[in-house]
């Protein structure tokens, strides 16, 4: 199988709140991060469309590892997986 992906990707669990002006904050937990994006599983959440950009901030035990959201655009999702890539440029949404 060809790998298309430029970035590695590395499994982790950290907590991740995606916020949106007209969704709310969605909760989920990555299962991969790379340097492009997430993968993010969420539970019993609504999921917005693909092509919405939203406002992330990923969370460790104590504190935030990123102070200010960035912002990411959800670019699939399947059941309760959703991927997300860093949207370089976008102002954010919420």
């Amino acid at each position: 199988m060809d790998e298309r992906r430029r970035f590695e990707r590395r499994p982790t669990s950290i907590r991740v709140e995606m916020a949106h002006s007209a969704f709310g904050t969605i909760v989920g937990f990555t299962q991969d991060i790379s340097d492009g994006g997430a993968a993010v599983l969420v539970e019993n959440q609504p999921i917005p469309p693909v092509g919405t950009v939203v406002s992330v901030r990923f969370k460790k035990v104590v504190g935030a590892i990123n102070e200010e959201p960035v912002s990411m655009r959800i670019v699939h999702h399947h059941r309760n997986m959703i991927g997300l890539t860093f949207a370089v440029g976008i102002e954010r949404q919420a």
